[in-house]
């Protein structure tokens, strides 16, 4: 199940550049715009706490919000944000336009369950290669998440996509090859050998 929608009410801007952006801030607000779904993109102005809210709360980039610019409702998606790396403060967002049918690009985070039911409980480490899968997926049914099962993975074993029980109607963007999730490997083994290489020789 995926977060549930919202609605962030929204201004047009007339005016876009620099110092509009930097009054925009100053007010409390966060300059950002909506493109795609073949219309010219709207520039648009986002009160700073709803946003900063919502993207506190989790499952931002997954979940289809609808923004109300001056009455006219919109269906969106946010695609990218930028935060100022020195307050953690949003800067700007870029939502894409989607409709009931849009297909959209996501990272969806993976979650593993049933580790004890696999080597992990004899000591196997479990080494994830990626934490999130760039999936194709409806725009009004983004899972929030992907689950991998490990019931019955051993030290040594790789588990690739195929393994995974996919949302309905989700697919991987990378389709020419059977891609690795994570890996079971050996208690320490590889921290030893490191240590190996790292102490002085006589």
């Amino acid at each position: 199940m995926s977060h549930a929608s919202y609605e962030l009410k929204a201004e047009a801007r007339e005016r876009v550049g620099k110092g509009s952006s930097r009054e925009l801030r100053r007010n409390g607000f966060i300059p950002a715009v909506i493109y795609g779904d073949k219309q010219s993109p709207i520039s648009i102005a986002i009160n700073t706490n709803e946003v900063t809210k919502r993207i506190h709360a989790g499952g931002f980039m997954t979940t289809v919000a609808t923004i109300d610019v001056n009455g006219e409702k919109i269906q969106v998606l946010p695609k990218d944000y930028q935060l100022d790396p020195v307050r953690d403060f949003t800067m700007h967002i870029d939502f894409l336009r989607v409709s009931a049918d849009s297909e959209v690009t996501v990272e969806i985070p993976v979650h593993f369950v049933n580790e004890e039911k696999s080597d992990i409980k004899v000591g196997g480490v479990l080494n994830i290669v990626r934490h999130a899968v760039e999936m194709l997926v409806p725009a009004n049914d983004i899972p929030e998440f992907i689950t991998v099962d490990l019931d019955g993975f051993k030290i040594g074993d790789s588990i690739h996509i195929s393994h995974v029980k996919l949302p309905k109607g989700a697919k991987p963007t990378i389709t020419d090859r059977d891609f690795t999730i994570a890996t079971i490997v050996a208690p320490a083994a590889g921290i030893a050998e490191e240590e190996e290489a790292a102490a002085p020789t006589e």
